[in-house]
């Protein structure tokens, strides 16, 4: 069943990062997906037609912001890096104006307003590329958005697409600062069941439930449906469900 309207956090566990593991994870998706500049995502796209994948603004940001911190401090604001990291900001700023049109209309103001800066960025970039340290953290920054230009483009075509995965980034948040509590899952089923218990609980969280209360309730809801072999009862469990109870709501 789809839910193209609905939102979902899901978590996978795979043991390495072959490429196979997102191929086959992204295997029925459909769309633009967001993502790091992991290459894998971009070779997959290139087999697909159905398949364009954006890049995320906020990992060439976190470059040049990693690269004036390691700045002495009075020198930071005469740096390359600090002037990238003020343009960033100004496609940021300019886009998030835009955020409450419609996907149309989002699209146009973008060709008008926001584009002129990705461009001035992207020439301003390749001009001084090789004014910089090839090794250092800025080179970084420049290099990596430069590999990334095609990705970091695709925002301009489709009003629907964000500048970044941040979404993304802020639900695996949580898990990432609890880590030193996950110790004891040190096998391949634990942290599989792990995961599915993180998807249910970030999507529930997504969709403006209380975690703790919604656990409890299908604890409670499910085992009264152990014997059925129709599992349609699942559709008013979902979070989304009108049929969820008040105290499940946040």
């Amino acid at each position: 069943m789809m839910y193209l309207d609905k939102q979902i956090v899901l978590y996978e566990y795979q043991p390495t990062r072959n490429a196979n593991h997102p191929r086959s994870f992204l295997k029925e998706f459909r769309g633009v997906c967001i993502t790091d500049g992991y290459q894998i995502y971009h070779t997959i796209a290139e087999e697909r037609e159905d398949l364009k994948i954006a890049g995320c603004w906020a990992h060439v940001r976190r470059r040049f912001d990693e690269a004036v911190k390691a700045l002495p401090k009075a020198s930071q604001k005469m740096s390359l890096a600090y002037l990238a990291l003020k343009q960033i900001q100004a496609i940021y700023r300019e886009d998030n104006k835009l955020k409450e049109l419609g996907s149309e209309e989002r699209l146009k103001h973008r060709q008008l307003t926001v584009k002129p800066l990705v461009d001035a960025y992207f020439a301003w970039a390749k001009q001084n590329l090789l004014s910089v340290m090839p090794k250092s953290k800025t080179a970084n920054g420049f290099t990596y958005s430069l590999n990334q230009e095609k990705y970091l483009r695709v925002f301009l075509e489709d009003g629907d697409v964000p500048l970044d995965n941040n979404a993304a980034e802020q639900a695996i948040r949580p898990f990432c600062v609890c880590k030193k509590n996950w110790v004891m899952i040190d096998t391949i089923a634990g942290a599989e069941a792990s995961a599915i218990i993180y998807s249910i609980a970030e999507t529930a969280k997504a969709n403006n439930l209380k975690p703790y209360d919604y656990f409890e309730y299908l604890l409670t809801e499910i085992p009264k449906h152990m014997e059925d072999h129709d599992t349609s009862f699942c559709e008013d469990l979902l979070p989304w469900s009108d049929k969820l109870p008040e105290k499940c709501r946040k």
